[in-house]
């Protein structure tokens, strides 16, 4: 006798419109399905991993199959009513959207509360920070290894006596020499470093060179918006003597530091004066359902406070850049994303690639099929907010709401670029498990299913498939995550932070010609 149960206590079916169910937890071949709808059931014919998708009515080759009321692809072959729906019969819908400028703007209603505090480091620029450390800034790979060195210094217990200063981080990466510094990727690497130096979390920067490279030391932080109270030292490694010289050296400036950046304290300021980046990693098919959506409401909260929410990850909006463009404030910004987009798809073409040929092999795994149910389940981050803005990566943000910044989709660029933007909260979702981290900006991450949160404790901050569990609503999670932002930004330690992560993952975006 077959197990006979209800859909809704099996599967979410999301809109009316959709074929799909996405399956809450495993089921077994032969399940039989009652659809609660005039005595309309289904039996399934193989086994359903947990968050994959099935049929809920038969399906002809060819046709759209939506999910969220959109379409995500389009069958390869017949489906029949129960059947697993993936990549074995789900394709790309090249199907031209439409792109509507501004048809779908909301307004955000002002909560009746009155507005809430974090307790911050003002910055004598305006902004505001939520931490408060020193950068050791590289000019050329070349210095990575003495800056490696100097940070290394002040670990453990060498800041105990400073409780106020979060850290000595050091901000390496591969280049700085041999690329050209006029060319759009040398534009990227200094929009990046600069960016990082004028950042509200760095009280103090030590900046290190090695003295010959094509970007000198002396560009990123002169005749730059640095705030005033930032506290500033350069220097080169061939003007120094050596690695040796420039490491003893290099740990006595930032000690000389240390005094003046500890006697700044955290004070009482406006959730308005929050950046939040937004970015995800590792999604499943959860992750348009839990994490993604409460992660928006606790987006719009903050936006409706007037604070600044970024959206990024510009691959993985494709195909569902419409739900973008139609609440822009303006054609202009609408434009803006679909520039970015287009200059995408050539980008792709020249490696000799698509936007198309997302999700990976994780995401696949976790139920998601095509780019265009990722994107779709990506978008959600952002809330309903309007779109305000659109900014190239690491761009400085300057503009207050929900804002776009290109980026690629990989984890630590695209954050390393909200990051330069100026974001000082980021919060990261995740279906299959991260060990994701950022410094000098705390990372939270929300786990979409009560699995993975349970299997990575560690590594998770906050469990949002309580929402597909059951336990809690929607709105009840991001209103969570909204007092987990506060709290974070007030001081309180990611797990990331706890396990020191986070100075690896600042990675910025590569690309241009070498010499």
């Amino acid at each position: 006798m077959p197990t006979r149960v209800l859909l809704r206590d099996v599967a979410l079916h999301l809109n009316d419109r959709d074929e799909v169910a996405v399956a809450l937890r495993s089921l077994p071949a032969g399940t039989l399905i009652d659809l609660g709808m005039g005595g309309a059931e289904l039996t399934l014919p193989a086994d359903i991993p947990r968050s994959h998708k099935f049929a809920l009515v038969a399906i002809a080759t060819g046709a759209q199959v939506h999910k969220y009321g959109q379409s995500i692809g389009r069958a390869t072959a017949a489906i029949a009513a129960g059947e697993h729906v993936h990549s074995q019969n789900l394709g790309m819908d090249d199907t031209g959207r439409t792109h509507e400028f501004g048809t779908s703007r909301t307004d955000l209603a002002v909560p009746s509360e009155p507005m809430p505090t974090f307790l911050g480091y003002p910055r004598a620029d305006g902004r505001v920070g939520t931490r408060n450390y020193v950068g050791i800034l590289t000019s050329v790979n070349c210095s990575a290894t003495a800056a490696n060195l100097i940070a290394e210094a002040f670990r453990g217990f060498a800041l105990d006596e400073f409780e106020n200063v979060d850290g000595v981080m050091a901000l390496t990466h591969q280049s700085g020499c041999g690329l050209i510094p006029t060319s759009e990727g040398g534009q990227v690497l200094l929009r990046t470093l600069r960016g990082y130096a004028a950042h509200p979390n760095f009280g103090g920067l030590l900046v290190v060179g090695l003295g010959c490279e094509m970007v000198p030391v002396e560009s990123l932080v002169q005749g730059y918006d640095l705030p005033s109270d930032t506290l500033v030292s350069s220097m080169n490694i061939q003007g120094e003597g050596g690695v040796r010289a420039t490491v003893k050296e290099g740990i006595a400036r930032i000690r000389a530091m240390l005094p003046e950046l500890n006697a700044r304290s955290r004070v009482p300021v406006p959730v308005s004066e929050l950046v939040l980046g937004l970015n995800c990693g590792g999604s499943d098919g959860f992750s348009g359902i839990t994490a993604n959506p409460a992660l928006g409401v606790a987006s719009d909260l903050l936006v409706a406070y007037g604070a600044t929410s970024v959206l990024a990850e510009t691959p993985e909006v494709f195909g569902a850049e419409h739900l973008l463009t139609s609440r822009a404030v303006s054609p202009a910004v609408g434009q803006r994303l679909l520039d970015r987009i287009e200059w995408w798809q050539g980008y792709a073409r020249q490696g000799g690639g698509s936007l198309d040929n997302n999700p990976s092999p994780g995401n696949k795994a976790g139920g998601l099929t095509t780019i265009l149910e990722k994107s779709l389940g990506a978008v959600a981050k952002a809330g309903q907010a309007n779109l305000s803005a659109v900014y190239e990566y690491a761009e400085r943000i300057t503009e207050r709401g929900l804002v776009f910044m290109d980026t690629p989709g990989y984890d630590p660029v695209s954050v390393t670029g909200i990051i330069a933007g100026g974001a000082t909260v980021v919060c990261f979702t995740t279906g299959r498990g991260s060990v994701f981290g950022s410094k000098p900006t705390p990372s939270i991450k929300l786990a979409t299913n009560s699995e993975t949160f349970n299997r990575m404790p560690d590594d998770m901050d906050l469990n949002a498939g309580r929402i597909v569990d059951g336990t809690a609503t929607l709105a009840e999670v991001g209103a969570e995550i909204f007092a987990l932002i506060i709290r974070v930004a007030s001081g309180e330690q990611t797990v990331s932070e706890e396990l020191g992560v986070g100075q690896e993952e600042f990675i910025p975006w590569q690309f241009g010609t070498v010499t």
